[in-house]
């Protein structure tokens, strides 16, 4: 199957989830979670998703310079914000990202490094992500989670057995023999470098996190919003399995089943299935606000090109191409 077919594969597993939750619930479920947007709400998705990227921008520079790249403040909070709002609103959930290292791997003269240095500090978050749940999951009494223990151990669970064999087979069908190696070779140097060494560690540890600290304050604040009042010892848990059923590669920007999986916990967890849909809807609605300033980022890049000279064959045959999106000025 090709790549494009397998983008809208994955569109429609998470559009097909959307239409079944619309059929099934009552559509109250999904009004409240508008009616629930006030200025509070609004200031506060603004505010923690500043922090939030602003944070893993940070996480970025320490994983790009430990590799070796260069990579200024201001640019690395602009791209994350646009990063943020394109895998919000494209299939996948991940085109941001792609874009972020293709462009960082252009300005810093080495595409595949920094296509490596965002691998790496996305796979970082997505770490700290998972073993965050699976330690509430297995320290936490099952009194306190409810009859959803099992529930939420899927929801857990399956998405990174999932993204594991994927991972596994574009490895093996995408890189043969000596070039397989090479780029094994490769990551791997960068990893030590850009996670595991006295200079970064620390840092991407600490940075993700924080991180992933403000993404779950974001939900507990639509949670509040949509009029929930269970303690967070309850909510927690449930934030981290949305927040992992988000980092799916199915769906539109994570919606489908990041709607599914809270309706399923909130449903095992005694507080309501349809408040668990509200919740998780008002949720993408206060996360796609918190990107809004990626627009501005969008149309500024958009509005700054640079002529490159791309060389010909001959002698004289070299000609102007306008290259959108990239800073004039950048170091290559």
């Amino acid at each position: 199957m090709s790549e494009h077919l397998r983008r809208r594969a994955r569109a429609l597993i998470g559009a097909a989830l959307l239409a079944a939750l619309v059929w099934w619930y009552p559509m109250e479920a999904f009004t409240d979670a508008f009616a629930s947007l006030d200025g509070r709400t609004v200031c506060a998705a603004l505010t923690i998703g500043l922090i939030t990227t602003v944070l893993c921008a940070a996480r970025w520079i320490l994983v790009a310079r430990g590799v070796g790249l260069r990579l200024p403040w201001g640019r690395a909070i602009g791209d994350y914000y646009r990063a943020i709002l394109l895998n919000a609103v494209l299939p996948s959930g991940v085109l941001g990202d792609v874009h972020r290292a293709l462009g960082h791997g252009r300005y810093a003269g080495d595409l595949p490094r920094g296509v490596r240095a965002v691998v790496l500090e996305r796979a970082a978050g997505q770490v700290v992500l998972t073993a965050t749940g699976a330690t509430l999951l297995f320290t936490l009494p099952a009194a306190v989670l409810g009859p959803g223990l099992l529930t939420l151990a899927a929801s857990l669970t399956l998405p990174v057995l999932v993204a594991a064999v994927v991972g596994a087979g574009l490895l093996f069908s995408r890189r043969r023999g000596t070039r397989r190696r090479r780029a094994l070779t490769a990551t791997l140097a960068d990893a030590r470098a850009g996670l595991f060494t006295a200079t970064t560690g620390p840092g991407v540890l600490l940075t993700s996190v924080a991180a992933l600290a403000g993404h779950v304050t974001l939900f507990l604040v639509a949670a509040q919003a949509a009029g929930v009042t269970a303690p967070l010892p309850v909510l927690v848990p449930l934030a981290i399995s949305a927040l992992v059923a988000m980092s799916v590669p199915a769906g539109i920007g994570g919606w489908g089943p990041r709607e599914a999986v809270t309706t399923l916990t909130f449903g095992a967890a005694g507080l309501g299935a349809a408040t668990g849909l509200t919740v998780s809807v008002l949720y993408g609605l206060l996360a796609l606000i918190a990107a809004l300033p990626g627009v501005v980022v969008l149309l500024w890049r958009l509005g700054t090109v640079e002529h490159v000279q791309v060389p010909g064959e001959g002698l004289g045959q070299g000609r102007q191409q306008v290259t959108p999106l990239v800073r004039r000025g950048a170091r290559r």
